[in-house]
């Protein structure tokens, strides 16, 4: 069993591995990018918020929660005619990222949006007694007194997408995922499906700790 290592590791996982780690980060990029615009408006318009807004906040919020209310794979599977509009395919490491980066998007602006309102409403205050605008009380307080909580909302979604790469592996997303099902367990090769599994757990604890440190550094 061991002697047969080197050889899948040259073979499958070597390729999955860095397919993973593409899905990954091309999900956590995109979802953070949108995920953050969305979070600055429901924070804008939430009802505590710098600009209250009846119509626009109910609105995104039902978005919000409409995408968070699908699992990963029943997502990828409802959104293929879109992911198949934009790539051209719903095979890939790309067509995966298109419905993780929707899911990501929906998760993380919601984590980002609950750091926001915790922050202190008396440095807001003093902030708008001072003449600030409102993209300046959210660039220049809300969002540095948020540092720490933004860090840790980021690590936690990095590891749920991370895991949400394996599930797309299962629809013919590639990766780590569609290794440990396709050659590992439906293959009854548990060298294969154990190698796939220690090599998720280590991304995760990885991906954990370095979050953890930063956490730490910036609170």
């Amino acid at each position: 069993m061991f002697a047969d290592i080197p050889y899948y590791w040259e073979k499958l996982m070597y390729p999955a591995f860095f397919a993973t780690v593409r899905m990954g980060l091309g999900t956590m990029v995109i979802g953070m990018v949108l995920g953050f615009v969305l979070s600055i408006f429901l924070t804008l318009y939430h009802p505590n918020g710098l600009k209250p807004n009846g119509k626009i906040y109910p609105l995104l919020n039902f978005l919000v929660n409409s995408i968070r209310s699908f699992p990963i794979l029943i997502l990828i599977v409802a959104i293929s005619p879109l992911t198949r509009w934009i790539i051209g395919t719903t095979i890939g490491e790309a067509a995966a990222i298109v419905p993780l980066s929707i899911a990501a998007t929906a998760f993380i602006a919601r984590l980002l949006e609950n750091c926001f309102m915790e922050v202190d409403r008396q440095l807001i205050e003093a902030a708008r007694s001072f003449g600030a605008t409102n993209m300046q009380i959210i660039f220049r307080v809300i969002i540095r007194e948020s540092v720490p909580g933004m860090i840790s909302a980021l690590t936690m979604a990095s590891v749920t997408y991370i895991a949400g790469t394996t599930i797309a592996g299962a629809v013919g997303g590639g990766g780590l995922g569609a290794v440990a099902l396709t050659y590992g367990f439906q293959s009854f090769n548990n060298t294969v499906l154990y190698m796939a599994v220690f090599m998720l757990f280590l991304m995760v604890n990885v991906t954990q700790f370095i979050g953890d440190w930063l956490y730490k550094k910036y609170r």
